[in-house]
Formats: C-alpha cells, structure tokens, sequence
C-alpha cells in the first residue's frame, strides 16, 4: 500500500510541476513514478515487493477481462439459440483463501462472471458455494474457478 501512496504522490507532482492538468499527463507521471520507484527499491525496505505487484495486477486483469468476454459470449449463445444449452447446478468448492478479504474478492470475481454466481460459505470458512448456469463438466469448471481464485490471491501475496 505504501508504494501506491507513492506512486500516486509523485505522479500528482508531476502533474503539478508540468502544469498540465489532463488523464493523460497523470498517466505518464504514474509510469515516471513507478519506473522510479523500481530503481529505489532496493534502498527503501517500505517498498518490498511493490515493482513486482503492477504486472501481476495487469495480467489477472487481462485474465479477468478473458474470461469475463467468454462467459457473456456463453451466456448470450445460449439465451439466442433455442434450444437451451444450459445444465444449471449448484457445487462446492474448496477454498485456499483464507481471510475475510481474500474470501470477498473470490465470491466477488466468481459472481461477477456470468453463468456463476456465489451462493454461500461455508461456517468454517473452507467451501464455497457455487450456483452454475452450465455444469456440463464439474471437474472443468471447478478447475477454472480454482484457477480464478488462485490469480485473484496471488495479488495479495
């Protein structure tokens, strides 16, 4: 968190110091800000880890954004091609995140999928349950809602 306070510190000064107050100049000052916050790294203990933490952030988001375009593709076949396709079913899945946050932002990210949608967890906080629109193959969708669970917490870590 201390390294975004700062990127975005140095990016707001950079945008003052240009004098020029567009979206686009407070990108490039986040870019300037990053780029030099990876190169005091080593020096400033506050900010361990922290370079690293952006690339993972943009590849879950294009891995969000992938899955995302082919469940609504999925969906929208399905809802303008009679017959439907769909096997609706409810699964538990085991979960490896263990925080309250961790645990939201799975639920969260699963029931913004459509086709999916988050229905409770369990009291002990180790199974989540899942409503789904096409259970045709639970191992497959049960393996794709891991691999979903395991990029969403490997931005905590």
């Amino acid at each position: 968190m201390t390294g975004a306070i700062w990127n975005l510190l140095l990016a707001l000064a950079w945008v003052v110091l240009s004098g020029d107050f567009t979206g686009l100049n407070l990108t490039v000052g986040l870019v300037f800000g990053y780029i030099t916050l990876v190169l005091i790294e080593p020096q400033v203990e506050a900010l361990q880890g922290y370079p690293a933490r952006i690339p993972r952030i943009l590849g879950f988001l294009g891995f969000f954004i992938k899955e995302l375009l082919m469940a609504n593709l999925k969906v929208g076949f399905d809802i303008l091609t009679p017959p439907w396709h769909m096997k609706p079913g409810v699964i538990a899945m085991p979960l490896d995140a263990r925080t309250e946050l961790e645990i939201t932002m799975v639920a969260n990210l699963i029931s913004l999928t459509p086709g999916t949608l988050s229905l409770d967890v369990s009291d002990d906080r180790k199974v989540l349950y899942i409503h789904a629109m096409f259970l045709d193959d639970e191992e497959e969708l049960r393996r794709n809602l891991k691999e979903m669970e395991y990029r969403a917490l490997e931005l905590f870590r």
